[in-house]
């Protein structure tokens, strides 16, 4: 039956099980065709809209006849239910590792090691030496039946249902040119082409999440991601390169394994080419040192094979790589690099940050791909562009940053960079404070909205379990959060066919946002992401005020009157609080039910505490200082790091040091640990530690 047989019209609960059957083989096959032809020769036959046609059929006849999906049908793509862990499995032959050099010194006494051995002439195969993560893949009769990581070299993870979202792996190998053998184990490369990656990071930057360092760390995290959907959404490929194990088929040469495993629908390294001595072979790899910058993918240098396989048998291998094979690799990148292009990040406080994506750099052992240019200012004074040459450093060794423009002569440059006049995530006007460029609408902001999910999930706010930042960003990108408010109504349901998610973790999420409905003051505010408030300063708010309104409510007068609190302060806490947009999501999240609890200080109970301040020196016996700390913050006081002449008390456990003599000197109070024990009873009784409830 040819493709244009296929009778599409007629309703597939309309066919007998036969006919699903038999329409069902031709799809999978005129579909696997059509896979080979767009991702291994890249020479597409049929438009995007007519594979969807075919695809959406083959669907419909499983979902009408399970019993008809196979391995090796094109809808197994899509990713499996996640595992709780990733087996291990044994190679069906050790994966060795390459002895490497980057000296010519070496590659000569290599060349003269295997003429020793094998005898003249010898050739050599010689390909790229591709920087992705090493997978072996077994078939049998045809059909890929697992996937493995390298690992130790003798046995690594089970990938499998992550490998079969990988368009460029044949879940079921070609015949068309030479016959399938009854086994076959291939060794092949993971790894994210530089165009893809690149798009990658653009969209995690303009979403306001970290980009990827460099591809290869992108391939091998989505490889062993426990959540096969999560790996189908990475621009993964795959290229074949060796043959681990095979029946009925021999091989005499590289170079047929080559040929091979093209011929059965693999994508395999390109200009791999045979050569007989040390000058082609340098030739070679100063080619590709040269194409290196232009190149789609990224190699760290060139593999050097011996060709003929009886010969490699004859060498042999230590117990670490084989005698018959070199990697002759390039010097990194060291501190120069290219601008690829300069994206814009929108990050939690709305602030829209250029940011350089760059081709990756070595910079101090450490691989950067790209580097903050802080605002439009900073981009203006150093001038770079996209497309210019720029030098890179990491700034106190951790933080990358561009330095400046290496002049390249006679080298026409792009236009100069110009920050977006709307915000790259939700299309409203940005706005100029100082040299920053900023998003206005906080809690509307899909990048902003993220960013607050997760700050209000945070340890020192809310404590949500589970809402870190790929859950806060499934839920934005999804459209199941449009607001802090929507939390409060998710249903299990909604999350659990998400990736990462299933029945029991869906239920445990929503679960945990409502118990924490009834939350401390101080956490609220601080969770709310105020600018200027960090956890110090929402409890010194709280206990000042002792209820939410009162604090929505104040004035900049009022607000000054907390202890730390000055004009510029007061002025962002007011504003803030007075927004429009603001206000309006606030009492969205407050209509949910939140119970805020004031610090016993606000009652009256315990309330000689507020703004008391204890420093700590020395060991103690009964609790952690973490722990110490949450009983005074609990009290309505505060811990602080030094002693001065406004500390309150200062507790001595055993050892204490210099803190405890500056205290004898200025006449503050000295507990011991069980003194200090006894006053925390007294201030923060059990009943939910003296704190009330407020509106």
């Amino acid at each position: 039956m040819a493709q244009e047989e296929l009778d599409l019209d007629t309703p597939t609960q309309a066919l007998t099980r036969a006919e699903a059957e038999a329409q069902a083989g031709v799809l999978r096959r005129t579909l696997q065709r059509h896979n080979y032809l767009y991702y291994v020769e890249a020479k597409p036959e049929i438009s995007d809209g007519e594979y969807d046609t075919l695809f959406r059929r083959l669907k419909a006849l499983e979902e009408a006849y399970p019993d008809l999906v196979t391995p090796d049908s094109p809808t197994q793509r899509v990713g499996a239910e996640p595992r709780d862990d990733l087996p291990t499995i044994s190679h069906t032959a050790p994966m060795l590792s390459l002895d490497s050099t980057k000296e010519e010194e070496d590659l000569v006494r290599f060349d003269e090691r295997v003429r020793k051995a094998v005898g003249d002439p010898v050739q050599y195969l010689v390909e790229p030496k591709l920087d992705g993560a090493s997978v072996e893949l077994v078939y049998e009769e045809g059909v890929l039946v697992r996937a493995v990581t390298r690992g130790n070299g003798q046995e690594g993870e089970g990938v499998t249902e992550n490998v079969r979202t990988i368009s460029s792996v044949p879940l079921r190998l070609r015949d068309e040119v030479r016959p399938v053998p009854p086994f076959l184990a291939i060794r092949g490369e993971v790894l994210m082409y530089l165009s893809a990656f690149r798009a990658l990071n653009e969209k995690l930057v303009e979403e306001g999440s970290d980009p990827f360092a460099n591809p290869r760390n992108a391939s091998a995290g989505a490889l062993r991601q426990l959540d096969p959907r999560i790996t189908a959404q990475r621009p993964l490929d795959l290229l074949a390169f060796d043959v681990l194990s095979v029946t009925e088929v021999e091989f005499s040469e590289d170079r047929e394994i080559v040929e091979a495993l093209g011929d059965w629908g693999f994508r395999v390294p390109e200009r791999v080419a045979l050569l007989d001595n040390v000058d082609g072979i340098l030739e070679y790899h100063q080619a590709f040192i040269r194409d290196r910058d232009d190149l789609d993918y990224e190699i760290d240098g060139i593999v050097i094979k011996l060709n003929d396989l009886a010969s490699r048998v004859t060498m042999g291998s230590t117990s670490r790589h084989p005698r018959w094979a070199l990697a002759f690799k390039f010097e990194p990148r060291k501190e120069v690099t290219r601008i690829h292009r300069i994206a814009v990040s929108v990050g939690r406080t709305g602030v829209v940050t250029p940011v350089a994506l760059l081709l990756p750099v070595e910079v101090g052992g450490v691989t950067v791909s790209r580097a903050s240019l802080h605002n439009r200012e900073e981009v203006d004074r150093k001038d770079v562009r996209e497309g210019d040459l720029v030098r890179i450093q990491r700034a106190g060794d951790v933080i990358p940053q561009v330095l400046g423009r290496v002049e390249e002569a006679g080298k026409e440059r792009g236009p100069a960079f110009q920050m977006p006049s709307k915000c790259p995530s939700c299309g409203t006007e940005v706005v100029e404070r100082g040299p920053f460029t900023v998003c206005p609408n906080q809690f509307g902001c899909p990048a902003q909205l993220k960013g607050r999910i997760m700050h209000f999930g945070s340890r020192g706010a809310l404590d949500i379990e589970g809402l870190g930042e790929e859950t806060a960003a499934l839920l934005v990108q999804e459209g199941l959060v449009k607001g802090l408010a929507d939390l409060f109504d998710l249903k299990a349901g909604d999350i659990m066919d998400l990736p990462g998610f299933a029945e029991k973790s869906a239920e445990n999420l929503v679960q945990g946002i409502h118990n924490r409905k009834r939350v401390e003051l101080r956490r609220f505010l601080h969770g709310l992401g105020i600018p200027e408030v960090g956890e110090a300063v929402a409890r010194d708010l709280a206990s000042h005020f002792g209820g939410f309104q009162a604090i929505r409510n104040a004035d900049r007068e009022a607000l000054e009157a907390v202890d730390g609190i000055g004009p510029k302060m007061s002025e962002v806490i007011h504003g803030f609080f007075h927004e429009d947009h603001n206000s309006k999501a606030i009492d969205e999240v407050l209509s949910k039910g939140m119970d805020l609890i004031a610090p016993s200080a606000a009652r009256g109970e315990g309330g000689s505490m507020a703004g008391k301040k204890f420093v700590f020196t020395g060991g103690m016996e009964s609790l952690s200082r973490p722990e110490a700390k949450k009983l005074v913050e609990a009290a309505g006081a505060k811990t602080v790091s030094s002693v001065s002449a406004s500390t309150n008390y200062v507790v001595a456990g055993e050892n204490a040091g210099s803190k405890l003599v500056r205290a004898q000197e200025l006449g503050v109070k000295v507990l011991s640990e069980e003194q200090f024990l006894e006053l925390m009873d007294e201030v923060n009784p059990e009943d939910e530690g003296g704190e009330g409830v407020v509106g």
